[in-house]
């Protein structure tokens, strides 16, 4: 099963992810220890000219990470029509304890990537490069982090065995079963549609905000906002989304939406919420870097772009959610 084509990718794409990040680990080094771009010495000349190659080495890193995240996804949707009791990809991760960690992990390196990318753009147009440090100690940082996803993602595909009855999603979010997932489903529809809709009005509002005036404050709150809008909006799609994409009120599966029999509706709604969560929350973490002096005109003019694209991406989010409510043939709310 390992020999499946998406899962000799996602494997390639992780090893190869950890390899180049431990093959730049000594130059990381040697910038956290050495760079001085006072210094006119041969070494700064050195490590300056080295660090545009590993900036890009790592920025091709990052940029795999974003795909094998939707990759991982879709993989494990395709493979659950190989287990019995499977009826998307809850049913595939289910097989054995690392399917879950594996895609969580993955995840949380999407975020992180995505984050990588804006601190090295906005470095990268500084005329003194003044997060090159923090960069590279972020790359020393992030290798535990790929060597854990790594292990988790073979420790996942070694373990598939077809013979193996899994669950199926009615188990993990069914409102009567012991998981957070079944508290968020049990949430009275009403509610959750107002915290859904309530959250996303006011972190796009406050990226709006960001986008025309770029200061601290409102950075830091469109950062904050996307994180509760992300939530906000996972909540909202297990409560009630889900319900009016099936037609079905006890099917809350945030999976299943990414079937086929459901035109794949679940990709609509997931790449914006993603990009808008990433955006949004690089946007507030920039903000950390606008005392420098060198990034007093970088900083805010890339955070304010990340907030219109925070934005502009929940808005798409929000109405196509919205569609999927409206054209439903099923009635929740009186």
């Amino acid at each position: 099963m390992i020999f499946q084509p998406a899962i000799i990718a996602l494997l390639l794409a992780a090893g190869i992810s950890l390899m180049m990040l431990l093959a730049a680990a000594p130059f990381a080094i040697q910038v956290i220890r050495h760079w001085d771009i006072a210094s006119g010495s041969e070494r700064q000349l050195r490590l300056e000219r080295l660090t545009y190659l590993f900036s890009t080495l790592v920025t091709f890193v990052c940029g795999i990470q974003l795909l094998a995240a939707l990759l991982f996804v879709f993989n494990a949707d395709k493979m659950s029509v190989m287990f019995v009791g499977a009826m998307c990809a809850v049913g595939a991760l289910n097989v054995n304890a690392y399917g879950f960690p594996a895609l969580y992990m993955q995840l949380g390196l999407f975020f992180l990537a995505a984050l990588w990318l804006a601190i090295n753009h906005v470095d990268s147009r500084a005329r003194d490069y003044p997060l090159v440090k923090l960069k590279y100690a972020l790359l020393l940082a992030g290798i535990p982090l790929f060597a854990l996803s790594l292990g988790l993602q073979l420790n996942y595909f070694l373990g598939l065995k077809a013979d193996v009855i899994t669950s199926c999603c009615g188990s993990l979010f069914s409102t009567d079963a012991p998981t957070l997932a079944s508290e968020v489903s049990a949430l009275e529809p009403k509610s959750a549609l107002l915290t859904f809709y309530g959250t996303l009005i006011v972190a796009i509002a406050i990226a709006l905000w960001h986008w025309r005036t770029p200061h601290n404050l409102s950075g830091y709150l469109s950062g904050l906002a996307a994180v509760a809008a992300f939530v906000a909006s996972i909540s909202g799609i297990l409560a009630f989304v889900s319900l009016y994409i099936y037609e079905h009120p006890h099917h809350h599966c945030p999976f299943c939406i990414l079937k086929p029999e459901y035109d794949y509706q679940g990709y609509a709604l997931y790449i914006p919420l993603f990009a808008a969560a990433a955006a949004g929350i690089s946007a507030g973490g920039l903000r950390l870097f606008a005392h420098r002096p060198s990034l007093a005109q970088g900083v805010p003019a890339l955070s304010a772009r990340l907030a219109g694209l925070a934005a502009g991406s929940f808005v798409l989010f929000t109405l196509i959610a919205s569609y999927m409510i409206w054209q439903s043939n099923l009635i929740l709310l009186d």
